[in-house]
């Protein structure tokens, strides 16, 4: 497969993305991918896509057998094939379309943004799906040489060819030990998990109470 374009590869992470975040709506219209590909947030970077340059990429993807337009519906809609095109599976499809969205990303920075896509149990699973891209031929990943002054390599995808040159970035400080900015986010999203099943035993205990007509 020959190398796709920024645009395409946008297109491509944007269809995957929104089957898990918004699957009522999925397959996309034009006009859905449109705004998927120029969301402000969790982007990198943000870009200003027109609509004929979207469908120009989606009829390239399409060519790629990356990208199929769904029939039975009075308006275009379009999904991916991305696990069945690239042969991998959908939690590897998840990590690619993050990193098609957001860029070069550490291991635990991929865990937190992939938590809607598909949840990893832990970060080495994560490294174990991004090991097995990076031993493809050709591979579709790469553990890029870690930056001056950050205590995690990054990861980039390969689809669009080489990643240029990565800038060092700023990272949380907590006394003396920088802390990487993935590792928060990763433990946020932790966080949340632990909240949300607090509140669902919460609901059971009462609802078991109310049965047994404990006060």
């Amino acid at each position: 497969m020959r190398l796709l374009t920024p645009l395409e590869a946008r297109v491509l992470g944007v269809l995957v993305e929104k089957q898990a975040t918004v699957p009522d709506t999925y397959p996309l219209s034009l006009n859905a991918l449109v705004n998927g590909c120029n969301q402000k947030t969790a982007r990198d970077p943000v870009i200003e896509a027109r609509e004929a340059e979207v469908l120009e990429a989606v009829d390239a993807l399409k060519a790629l057998a990356l990208v199929f337009e769904s029939s039975g519906s009075r308006v275009a809609k379009y999904e991916h094939n991305l696990p069945r095109g690239l042969g991998v599976p959908t939690a590897a499809a998840a990590l690619l379309a993050v990193l098609m969205l957001r860029g070069p990303q550490t291991s635990a920075e991929l865990r937190a943004n992939c938590e809607r896509l598909h949840r990893f149990a832990d970060i080495s699973s994560v490294e174990g799906f991004l090991d097995e891209l990076a031993a493809k031929e050709p591979p579709r990943v790469r553990k890029l040489a870690r930056a001056s002054g950050e205590r995690e390599a990054r990861w980039a995808q390969l689809l669009c060819g080489e990643p240029a040159p990565l800038a060092p970035r700023a990272a949380a400080v907590a006394g003396d030990e920088a802390v990487a900015v993935g590792e928060i986010a990763a433990l946020k999203a932790e966080q949340t998990r632990l909240a949300a099943e607090v509140e669902a035993l919460k609901a059971l205990v009462a609802r078991m109470a109310r049965e047994l007509g404990i006060e």
